[in-house]
Order: structure tokens, then C-alpha cells, then sequence
């Protein structure tokens, strides 16, 4: 393995994790964008593509958690020595992404039922389960796009999803945008606009990435070609360290989409400032994931060549990467919520938008606090599952979004509290979540783990398995 960095320190994080914070960027702007673009039609718009995707997502989330485990093993596999069977790992991902479409189609009445039971208005419902349904049939696209970045990822080469990612982007926002208001000649879709602007981005980025991983530069120095098969003991491996990290996320996801149901059923308005709020969230949240894919990839990498020293090394430089990039979105959000609330304001219905803002504006304000919590959760926690501490960590992580899931829930249906005193549990239960990840991880339990065993493999020529900066 060629170094080129101190190992652990900075440098090395940031030349596998800054190429994956732009990539979670721009997956981020494909989501932002089709909610602004939706405002300016109308807040119910908006508020029902952030229902419909979060509940498609959700159903998503096991097998996405689970194909994902993806990175931590095939780093594993790279530190100890064995890289021909890095693409073994991805060829059974793959496997479990294809078998796993089937039945997200059958999840579509369910989904239905979620949306009737959750008391939203009526104006929202139509709306949302139209997106809901396009992401569905699309399902496909990014389980084998997630597959395929674990790859990139756990080797370390993140510019290729970086790349991948900035292309899906520039087509998703391109198609949304034609298509939500009828430009070029084409009718003007709406919210189904939006839908399919999102597929489309996620097929060019799947292309590309499979494009790349099937080339003849990979074939040549990992041996693809020969991987292409089910490989009985490493899909035991995926499945045992992967499911719990798959479980821990279709879980949490049910429980925020929980939380966001919940309180979409205060009413339009309310629904409109909690999607406002938590689109701001996700702009700076889902670059930190950035951070935790590197933190998961060196971790792993250097627990499977057994030194769990330079492994803590690296997740304290995860920390520190990701704490100074919450506190410039902590001052961005405490100082500046108004503009950012105003950039949704739609242009159809300024009565409507009045009774949005200032609650939009207060929730923006306590996402602040949100994203320093985020950052401790965020690092920790992928510390401990690329290090294999997956069980564990999913306990505790779905024990506290659920936690958080039910308070809201006892908060609007039980108590009926004010949003703003709903809003300001959910922050506060966030940071309690952050404390207790940092409690397991520093525990030490996970530096005892195995999850491969060391046994190198011939190296062809010339591998180098860092980003080649």
C-alpha cells in the first residue's frame, strides 16, 4: 500500500473524505433544488416531496445500510492485505440489490397506507404519493449506484464518486427544473417533474460508476472480471456485519419519518417550516456524511491491518474536521436564518408564505445546535462500525432516534405543545443521542474486534490504493 500522507492524521482523511463531502454536496443540491423549485409553485408541493422521498428512502434504507457495509469491508480486505477481494464484496452487494427490488415494489400499498394514516392534509396527500410511487419504480438505480460508491469508497479512490456525483447532479437539476415548469416545449409536470429529474440524476451517476468499475484499469489491477459471482462466505460477512448497519438505518429513518408525519399533521403551515428547516439541515448535514465514509474507510482499513492506534488516530482527525465545518454552518444559521428561510418563498401565495416564516425561521435557527450534535454522532459512530462494532452501535442509535420519534409524537397528539416547544425536545434529544455514540466509542470495545483475517494477497504492479493526488 502507498502511503502518501502521515497515517491517520489530517492529510490522509481529508484526501479520502473531501472528495465524498463534494460528492454528499451535490447529492444534496439534487434534493434542495427540486424543493425550492417546488415552492415557487406552492408550499404543499414542497412539503409533499420531502414526505413522499423520505418514506421511498425509508423503505430503501435497510438494503442501502446493508449493501453499504460495503466500504468497511472492503477497506478491511485492503488492510489486510487481500485486494482482488475488495471487488468479491461488491459483486455480492450487487447480488443482494438486485433481489432486494422485488420486494420494494410490494412495499408500495404500504407506503399508501402510511400517508392515509398520517392525517396530512388532503391538498398534500395526492401530491405526495405521486412522488412517492416514481421513486419507487426507480428503486433499483440507487441501490446499485450505493453499491458500486462502496467500492471507490473503501479503496479510497473517492474522486470517482465525487465525479459520478457531480454529473447526476448537474442532470438531475437540469431535468427537474425542465420539466416542474415546462420549458423547452415540454408540459409542465410539477411535482412528477421532480420525481423524474431525481431518476434521471441517479442513472447517470449509477452509469458512470459502473462504467469506471468495470473498465479495463480495474480489471487489470483488482481482477473485476473474476469476481462476478456469489461467493458464499463473504455474503455470510456482509450479511452479519452489514444487516445490523442496514436495520440501524431503515429504523432511524422510520422513526424520523415518524417524527416528520407527526408533525406535518400540526397543518400545512407547519409542515411547510419543518421541511423549510430540515431542507437547511440536509444542506449541511449530508456533507458531513462526507466525513463519516472517510472515517469508515481508514478505521476499517487500519483495524484490518491491526493497528487500532492509528485507526483512533484518524477518527480524532474526523472529529476535528468535522466540528470545525458545524461550527461555520452554527454561525451561518444562528446569524443569517431569515434569507435563508426567504429563499423558499413562493410566488404563488405570499398570505401563505407569511404564516410560514416565522416559525421557519425559529426551527432554522435550533438546526444550528442540530448539526454540532450531528458532527459527534456522525464521526463516532462511523468509527465504530468500521471498525465492526455494528451491533452495539445499532442498539443505541435506534433506541434514540425512537426515543426522539415517540417524544414528538407524545408532544403534538398527546400533550398538543406548541411547534416551537416540539422543535426544541426533538434538538435537544439529538444532542443527548451525539453524547451517548461518544460514550460507546470511547468504551474501547471496538479496538478487541475481527472482521477479517489477515492474509495478503499478490499485488498487481503498480497498485496504488489511495487517491492518486
Amino acid at each position: 500500500m502507498q502511503k502518501t500522507h502521515a497515517s491517520g492524521g489530517m492529510r490522509e482523511l481529508l484526501a479520502v473524505a473531501l472528495p465524498m463531502v463534494v460528492s454528499n454536496s451535490c447529492e444534496t443540491m439534487m434534493m434542495f433544488a427540486n424543493r425550492v423549485f417546488l415552492s415557487w409553485v406552492h408550499p404543499e408541493f414542497m412539503s409533499a416531496a420531502m414526505g413522499g422521498g423520505l418514506t421511498a428512502f425509508m423503505f430503501m434504507t435497510f438494503f442501502i445500510g446493508l449493501t453499504g457495509y460495503s466500504t468497511a469491508l472492503v477497506a478491511q480486505h485492503l488492510g489486510a492485505g487481500q485486494p482482488r477481494r475488495c471487488p468479491a464484496v461488491v459483486s455480492q452487494a450487487l447480488l443482494i440489490s438486485l433481489a432486494a427490488y422485488p420486494l420494494l415494489l410490494f412495499c408500495l400499498p404500504l407506503g399508501h397506507r402510511m400517508f392515509d394514516a398520517a392525517r396530512l392534509a388532503p391538498e398534500q396527500v395526492g401530491p405526495q404519493r405521486e412522488y412517492f410511487n416514481i421513486l419507487m419504480y426507480g428503486a433499483l438505480l440507487g441501490l446499485l449506484r450505493n453499491s458500486l460508491s462502496g467500492f471507490f469508497s473503501g479503496i479510497g479512490r473517492t474522486r470517482v464518486v465525487m465525479i459520478a456525483t457531480g454529473l447526476a447532479m448537474a442532470v438531475s437539476v437540469a431535468v427537474s427544473y425542465t420539466l416542474i415548469f415546462g420549458h423547452f416545449g415540454l408540459p409542465a409536470l410539477g411535482i412528477r417533474g421532480a420525481a423524474l429529474g431525481t431518476l434521471a440524476g441517479s442513472f447517470t451517476g449509477a452509469a458512470i460508476l459502473a462504467g469506471v468499475y468495470f473498465g479495463a484499469a480495474n480489471r487489470r489491477e483488482f481482477g473485476v472480471e473474476a469476481r462476478v459471482r456469489f461467493d458464499a462466505p463473504l455474503m455470510r460477512r456482509l450479511l452479519r456485519f452489514g444487516a445490523p448497519s442496514g436495520l440501524e438505518f431503515f429504523l432511524n429513518i422510520m422513526a424520523f419519518n415518524f417524527l416528520v408525519q407527526t408533525f406535518h399533521s400540526y397543518g400545512v403551515s407547519e409542515a411547510a417550516a419543518m421541511t423549510i428547516a430540515f431542507s437547511w439541515d440536509m444542506v449541511s448535514f449530508v456533507p458531513l456524511l462526507g466525513v463519516n465514509i472517510g472515517v469508515i474507510s481508514l478505521v476499517g482499513r487500519y483495524m484490518g491491518a491491526r493497528d487500532p492506534d492509528t485507526a483512533h488516530k484518524a477518527t480524532l482527525s474526523g472529529f476535528k474536521l468535522a466540528l470545525t465545518y458545524s461550527a461555520v454552518t452554527f454561525a451561518l444559521f444562528s446569524l443569517l436564518p431569515h434569507p435563508l428561510v426567504d429563499l423558499f418563498r413562493t410566488r404563488q401565495d405570499a398570505a401563505a408564505f407569511a404564516e410560514v416564516r416565522p416559525l421557519a425561521v425559529f426551527m432554522v435557527r435550533l438546526v444550528a445546535l442540530y448539526v454540532m450534535a450531528d458532527a459527534v454522532g456522525i464521526v463516532f459512530g462511523g468509527a465504530l462500525r468500521g471498525a465492526g462494532d455494528t451491533f452495539r452501535t445499532m442498539l443505541l442509535s435506534v433506541s434514540g432516534h425512537w426515543v426522539l420519534a415517540l417524544a414528538g409524537f407524545l408532544m403534538v397528539r398527546v400533550l398538543h405543545a406548541p411547534p416551537r416547544l416540539t422543535w426544541a425536545v426533538v434538538v435537544a434529544l439529538v444532542i443527548c443521542l451525539g453524547g451517548v455514540l461518544y460514550l460507546r466509542y470511547r468504551s474501547g470495545h471496538w479496538r478487541r474486534i475481527r472482521v477479517v483475517e489477515s492474509a495478503p494477497e499478490a499485488v498487481a504492479p503498480g497498485v496504488v490504493f489511495s487517491d492518486p493526488a
